[in-house]
């Protein structure tokens, strides 16, 4: 059995609009005495991304602006209660408020999620392996609610490099059954792995993972892989 190492990554940087987020996360891969390797997995959680791709807009702090900026970022609201929105985003995400974010931003201000996490992941994966030589998988990551369960949990917004979906239909069990329906959402399970410790209120936009399967890693997308297509979603 693999055995996986879960780092840290903290930046005292205040990520805005422009910033390098390549720079800031090789710095602190090295403030934290690592050096990344082939088929390392990087996270880089979507507020950091969001920041640095201008995906920010003035908030006056009230209800209806708040419910606005929502509905704004949705094709769909599903249900309301108070300021509270279950919506689809352009995305396909299925989330609270359209995933948009009022807290660790500056004042005045809201926070919108990427406008193509698959495709920042990219971005970001092409520009490590330019700088430092090796093929590494990087996941964009969020936290979501789940329907009928309490709390939250991060979940994969975006992929590169990953095989998001562990596809185990025509294999067998420990018990020689044959599996017809499993599929293994890997990236949602990496991501809320990685949030014990992306902790949220000490700075820590980015972790590093190490020690995965390497079946793991090939090509794929969230937006392919993961969001569940209309015609096969039973409750839409």
């Amino acid at each position: 059995m693999s055995e996986l190492r879960l780092v840290p990554l903290a930046t005292s940087t205040m990520v805005q609009q422009g910033d390098d987020l390549v720079t800031l996360l090789l710095a602190a891969v090295a403030e934290a005495g690592e050096v990344l390797a082939h088929h390392d997995l990087v996270v880089v959680t979507s507020k950091v991304v969001s920041k640095s791709e201008g995906q920010v807009v003035p908030f006056d702090g009230s209800d209806e602006h708040k419910v606005a900026i929502v509905e704004g970022e949705s094709v769909r609201v599903l249900r309301r209660r108070g300021t509270l929105r279950i919506t689809e985003t352009r995305h396909g995400f299925i989330n609270a408020n359209a995933g948009v974010d009022l807290s660790n931003t500056d004042e005045g201000t809201a926070v919108l999620l990427p406008k193509d996490p698959d495709r920042s992941a990219r971005r970001l994966r092409s520009e490590i392996e330019r700088r430092c030589g090796v093929e590494v998988a990087v996941l964009i990551t969020d936290t979501f609610g789940r329907v009928w369960r309490q709390g939250v949990t991060d979940v994969a917004l975006g992929s590169a490099g990953l095989r998001p979906v562990l596809d185990l239909r025509g294999t067998v069990d420990a018990n020689g059954r044959l599996l017809e329906a499993t599929e293994v959402a890997i990236a949602d399970e990496i991501a809320g792995a990685a949030n014990l410790v992306l902790h949220k209120a000490a700075a820590t936009p980015f972790a590093l993972i190490r020690g995965l399967d390497e079946s793991f890693f090939g090509p794929g997308s969230v937006g392919e892989n993961i969001v569940r297509s209309k015609h096969e979603d039973l409750f839409r």
